[in-house]
This record gives C-alpha cells, structure tokens and sequence, in this order.
C-alpha cells in the first residue's frame, strides 16, 4: 500500500479529518477531533503510526519483527508504526479499522451522538 492509498483508506472513514498539526510532512488522521494515525510524508520506506490495544501491539511486533515497530515518537504501549509497502494491504486496512474503532469506542457520549448522525 502507498502512502495515497493509506490516506484515501483513512478520510474515506466516517467523521475523519486530516491535518497537519505537527509539521509540513506528518499528515494527521482524526476522528470527530481524536487523532487515530499518523504518516510521514517524508520518511522512507512509507511508514504510518496506528493506535493498538496494548496487547495486540506487542503480539503483531513479534509476528511482524521489523515490519511493525512501537510507535515512531509515540507511546510505545498503544501505538505501532507499520512499514505500508511491506505488508498486504488488506492487512493494514485491519489495523486502520482497528485504531479508528479504538478511538471511536473512547470518544464521549456526546461525540459518538455527532459521528452516528453524520
């Protein structure tokens, strides 16, 4: 998967927005305001940070030694970063539902009103 079809993939999600909050090349995902992944425009190869249950992370480290890493400038117990060219798409889509799914189950009451009825 390239980096455009990482992004297509992520603002395609409901309620998702993407910005640059940090520098020019960290394109920023987010649902209703919540960040959920991350990718360097810049870094090579393509990589993107997803957010992860704890446990998962550690289990798809060791599964994927060296193409699934603790999270780049992130915590390392809830996010991975994932080498995007180096792993099957549909693959990485999973972990895209899985860090958007993540965070949408943490959003307040309120919020996950707004996501349903958009």
């Amino acid at each position: 998967m390239n980096i455009e079809e990482f992004r297509n993939y992520c603002i395609a999600k409901k309620g998702v927005t993407e910005d640059f909050p940090f520098d020019e090349y960290t394109l920023v995902f987010k649902v209703m305001g919540k960040m959920f992944a991350l990718a360097s425009l810049e870094r090579l190869p393509p990589q993107a940070n997803l957010k992860c249950d704890p446990e998962k992370a550690v289990a798809l480290r060791e599964e994927y030694d060296g193409l699934i890493i603790p999270g780049y400038h992130m915590s390392k117990k809830h996010w991975n970063t994932i080498f995007l060219e180096q792993l099957p798409p549909n693959f990485i889509k999973q972990q895209i539902n899985h860090s958007y799914d993540l965070v949408v189950a943490g959003l307040v009451k309120k919020l996950k009103k707004e996501l349903i009825n958009l």
